[in-house]
């Protein structure tokens, strides 16, 4: 085995060689400021609005739609803020969910303070979002619906076409929060009802620091940073060229082998959450059982703490997580898993394994030998799991 088993692609993933290889230059051989008119900055322009253009096709949108921000809570932020303050004569009424990324809802939370009224959907067992009552939720103020594409924690899809349909009825600006969707599922934007869409690079094997914000032309939206110009004056900043050279590069290879790796990993997936149903009694798989990511797995284990078993796995040399990186250090229950229904002493005993394109089937089989381990051994220790 490797000294590392790396099942944690969820929080981030290694920058992809070739994807080293396409910003490399923009350090230091083409380090000019795209602003700028002299032939250094055109040929920074240039591979800063090719870079725009290789996304915007990926996604089947306009290059101009495509806003580059520092990464998927910045844009999660501009749309929100954005939109807020846009509609404000429209409106003040939110609508999301209770399973959305910390992105989301803190952001909501802030917003409340400056008087916008949020309602926050409940979900099933699976971490759906009903479209009926999503319904029921709007009013006339209602100016922004936000529910996120597929989940970190638990890999769920949410019906965004479903979604989008009902806030287009509505006449309701739709946001989607496609972190973790972005190269998991192909996205056809001229297609699919969406307004805004958040995507960072450093979940698809690019560069952390570095994400964007796809603006349908026509949706209204106010700037929330102030200076120069740039992205179309909808958020200032010079560019950070080379790490959107990077990002342009991931999302064009993941792209590349979307289905075929889409399957291999989807079988890795399906082959460790087998293994762990089969050996390991008293488990919960989290999320819907099909309409999901197909890297991401999220088991609850009865009787034991999530943060034992992390430490346990990665004195073996695997990594995984109890959830959102963002949280992980938090001893809170999962706000996902709590929103599903499962009970607290279960949700803190869940594990979220997300898988990469790097990772084999001895790895997964090398994972769940030492999972039978590890729960035994700290069940073995458990007051909750004697009294059973």
């Amino acid at each position: 085995m490797p000294k590392t088993i790396y099942l944690d692609h969820s929080a981030t993933t290694k920058v992809h060689p070739t994807v080293l290889e396409a910003m490399t230059p923009y350090f230091q051989e083409e380090y000019g400021n795209p602003s700028s008119l002299h032939h250094k900055g055109r040929v920074i322009r240039q591979a800063l609005e090719t870079a725009r253009g290789q996304i915007a096709k990926y996604l089947h949108c306009d290059d101009k739609e495509i806003i580059f921000t520092s990464g998927g809570t910045e844009a999660d932020n501009l749309a929100l803020f954005g939109v807020a303050q846009a509609l404000k004569s429209k409106g003040n009424h939110i609508i999301t969910s209770a399973v959305e990324h910390h992105a989301i809802l803190n952001t909501c939370s802030q917003l409340k303070k400056n008087g916008v009224d949020v309602t926050i959907l409940p979900v099933d067992k699976y971490g759906l979002i009903s479209p009926a009552e999503l319904k029921k939720a709007i009013r006339p103020e209602t100016i922004l619906i936000s529910i996120m594409y597929a989940n970190n924690e638990i890999g769920t899809i949410e019906p965004i076409a479903e979604i989008g349909q009902i806030a287009r009825q509505s006449k309701i600006t739709f946001q989607t929060d496609a972190v973790q969707a972005i190269g998991k599922t192909r996205i056809d934007l001229s297609k699919l009802p969406v307004d805004l869409l958040t995507m960072s690079a450093h979940k698809i094997y690019g560069p952390k620091g570095i994400g964007a914000l796809y603006i349908r032309k026509g949706t209204r939206l106010a700037a929330q940073q102030f200076g120069g110009h740039h992205e179309f004056r909808k958020r200032a900043g010079t560019e950070n060229v080379a790490f959107i050279i990077g990002f342009a590069k991931a999302i064009e290879l993941v792209h590349q082998n979307l289905e075929s790796d889409n399957k291999k990993i989807a079988e890795l997936r399906d082959r460790l959450q087998n293994g762990i149903t089969k050996n390991i009694p008293e488990v919960l798989v989290n999320g819907h059982p099909t309409e999901r990511i197909p890297n991401l797995l999220n088991v609850s284990f009865k009787y034991v703490e999530g943060e034992g078993i992390i430490l346990n796995l990665d004195s073996s040399g695997i990594c995984v997580s109890s959830g959102s990186a963002c949280t992980s250090e938090s001893l809170e229950a999962s706000h996902v898993l709590s929103a599903m229904g499962v009970p607290t002493e279960t949700a803190h005993g869940s594990i979220r394994f997300s898988l990469g394109i790097e990772n084999t089937a001895a790895e997964i089989d090398f994972t769940v030998d030492c999972l039978v381990k590890v729960i035994d051994k700290l069940r073995q220790m458990s007051p909750l799991y004697k009294k059973k």
